[in-house]
């Protein structure tokens, strides 16, 4: 297979310009949402909701773009901060792309997006969307496979695990040669459960990716796990409750497999219980059964035994309601950043009393009572709005093992080493160390690092070579220098073929045909006279031997006299045909056949006749072109956009301060001299 390949022009036209905009997790970690449109090709990467706020300011900034031109929509994974405002953005804007998640992030996404609405206590007025709403978005949805590649509108995209929770996805997107990564939250640890995330094979252009830790190191797993069940102990061997605030998939899946395996290695606690408390546990831990083999090839052995989430300690408690609170217990509950729901409940009784302990496994975000309590503040503020005493321990035990710290970013972008960095989904300290600490890694590499704010575009030229591979029996032999390649160009998205015609039909859903026109013109003249003239004119005229006088022109244009008082033209359409076929015709309408039965054909010749029909061809050609065309002292002048070029075809030249419309023009002016050949000219 031969390629062809031409440099594009060096001044950058806007379409050239990647421009990258976060409307949400610039400089900030909550409601991702990330806006990219090069080509006139336009993505949006998740669709989530700010944890620390409700309604409208929740969103990510959609009043920034026409969601209408959005050809794609890519979400990562099914946490609420990347997901949560999708069936606002499907069903109340003008948003009418395609949108697609993996198998696992569909199914977890109309999980928690039902409790979401059951659990926001918020008005009427103030709910982005209801049941129903998340019901028709569902329709909506597609799903892609790991590794599986999709094309939309010419934008080719394809995903890698990402570990970070079940059915994460880091998109991979391909639009004219340049390829971005977008990570969402990923992790490169492999947990009890989870794989860890792919690193692509090859170097993205543009990698969009988190930096939620910034430049902090987790603790060794081993070191975290032994915390957490050393501080569990203690506090229930001392009777206390320990309540841990944790999202009802991801984190506390990991947390329970530890539990379970704890209790079981410790008969002393089997009479103290756990429990998942989440309205979505039972379902949850079915769809997680349902997935085995998305997961890890730890969990996939255990499966083989028994299935790892039966889980053999933990009990689900649906309500506060259904709870006997009379002795030490331990409860993971829901939502993970105690606004409300169960986990705000409990810890509104149990915060006064020493002997509890507040166990929280991850990041937290700003704004939340999460965050507030982790500085130890002497009193917090109940549901009721009642000030209460905070006595009860609190303990920050990181689990975020799920989303990469410096170490895991610092590695996988020194194994894909993208000139270009886009840093999201981070507080805004924690990115700016990070960026600094970037750029002095990699200062050897000419690696951009940037940290746009929301609402703040990235402007990212990128002038890419255009290719276009000759297949077929067009690439049967290997080209050599000067050959030239004759054959249809076709374009597929951004990708171009250059294939003979009586190839298409098989490399494409094309096919070939032929049009035949024929013209009927005028003519009293005798047909000898009309032979002699094109004779004159043109290089290749032949005779035929038909029952009726016929010429062929250059082989392509057939005149025929058929009548007393008329030629006809006939001819199988091609742009060299119609061109040969226009001339002719311009020829025979400004020649007058009773001088030339006056004067012989040297004595036209003499007198300029013969380049005077010419000039006449060629304005008349250009006109058909270009439009306004006017002749001034034997030169032409064209005029395009307001952009003036000056055509002197006598000598074959043009002078216009426009580059692209002067190499128009002379193409144009070559291809009229090789069909309209005078005499003369040779």
């Amino acid at each position: 297979m031969s390629t062809l390949k031409r440099k594009e022009s060096m001044v950058w036209r806007e379409g050239d310009q990647l421009l990258v905009t976060p409307l949400g997790a610039g400089s900030e970690v909550g409601r991702s949402c990330v806006y990219m449109t090069y080509k006139d090709k336009t993505v949006l990467f998740d669709c989530g909701i700010h944890p620390a706020y409700s309604g409208m300011a929740a969103l990510p900034y959609f009043d920034e773009i026409d969601p209408s031109t959005i050809d794609v929509l890519l979400v990562t994974h099914f946490h609420l901060d990347h997901a949560a405002s999708l069936p606002y953005f499907l069903e109340k804007t003008t948003f009418n792309g395609r949108v697609f998640m993996t198998h696992a992030t569909k199914a977890i996404y109309k999980l928690l997006l039902s409790d979401y609405v059951k659990v926001s206590k918020v008005s009427v007025e103030d709910m982005l969307f209801d049941e129903q709403d998340i019901l028709r978005s569902m329709d909506k949805i597609e799903v892609i496979d790991f590794h599986q590649t999709q094309e939309v509108n010419g934008i080719r995209f394809w995903c890698y695990t990402a570990g970070h929770v079940l059915g994460a996805a880091m998109f991979m997107v391909d639009i004219a040669g340049v390829r971005v990564l977008y990570t969402g939250d990923y992790s490169r640890e492999e947990d009890r459960h989870l794989r860890a995330a792919e690193t692509p094979p090859f170097s993205p252009d543009v990698c969009i990716i988190e930096s939620t830790y910034g430049v902090q190191l987790h603790q060794p797993r081993a070191v975290r796990e032994k915390r957490f069940t050393d501080v569990v102990h203690s506090v229930v061997s001392q009777g206390g409750r320990v309540l841990i605030p944790a999202f009802a998939l991801g984190r506390a899946q990991e947390l329970l497999l530890i539990l379970d395996e704890y209790w079981a290695a410790h008969p002393e606690l089997h009479n103290i219980p756990i429990y998942y408390a989440s309205p979505l546990a039972k379902r949850c831990m079915a769809v997680y059964q349902t997935y085995i083999n998305a997961m890890n090839d730890r969990i996939r052995t255990q499966f083989e035994g028994s299935n790892p989430f039966d889980f053999k300690h933990i009990l689900p408690l649906k309500s506060i309601e259904n709870f006997e609170d009379d002795g030490p217990s331990v409860v993971m509950a829901s939502p993970g950043g105690l606004q409300s729901g169960l986990s705000r409940q409990l810890f509104d009784i149990w915060c006064h009393d020493r002997k509890n302990a507040c166990v929280i496994p991850g990041y937290v975000v700003e704004g939340t009572l999460a965050k507030t309590i982790m500085n130890e503040p002497k009193e917090v503020t109940l549901m009721n709005g009642l000030q209460a005493p905070l006595n009860m321990q609190v303990h920050y035990i990181s689990f975020s093992a799920i989303h990469a710290d410096f170490s895991q970013t610092s590695a996988f972008l020194n194994e894909l080493r993208p000139p270009n960095i886009i840093l999201v989904h981070g507080e805004a300290n924690e990115m700016g160390r990070l960026k600094q600490k970037l750029l002095s890694q990699f200062a050897d590499q000419n690696m951009r690092v940037l940290s746009p704010k929301n609402c703040q575009t990235v402007e990212m030229p990128f002038n890419a070579e255009k290719t276009a591979k000759a297949i077929g029996r067009l690439a049967e032999k290997t080209p050599e220098e000067g050959n030239q390649v004759s054959g249809l160009l076709v374009r597929k998205g951004f990708t171009y073929q250059i294939v003979a015609p009586e190839d298409l039909h098989v490399f494409t859903q094309l096919s070939t045909g032929t049009v035949t026109q024929r013209l009927s013109i005028p003519y009293k003249g005798a047909f000898s006279v009309l032979k002699n003239r094109l004779q004159q004119l043109y290089e290749g005229v032949e005779t035929s031997n038909d029952e009726v006088p016929t010429l062929k022109v250059h082989d392509k244009v057939t005149v025929k006299q058929e009548g007393a008082d008329y030629v006809v033209l006939q001819w199988v359409s091609d742009p060299i045909s119609d061109m040969v076929s226009d001339s002719i015709i311009v020829m025979m309408m400004n020649f007058n056949p009773e001088s030339s039965r006056a004067k012989s054909p040297d004595s036209d010749l003499k007198e300029g006749k013969v380049e005077k029909d010419f000039s006449k061809i060629i304005q008349s050609l250009f006109s058909s072109l270009f439009g306004d065309v006017k002749e001034e002292e034997g030169k032409l002048i064209v005029s395009v956009d307001g952009i003036m070029a000056i055509v002197d075809h006598a000598n074959n030249t043009v002078a216009c301060e426009n580059e692209n419309l002067k190499e128009r023009i002379k193409t144009a002016l070559n291809r009229m001299r090789n069909a309209i050949k005078p005499i003369g000219s040779h």
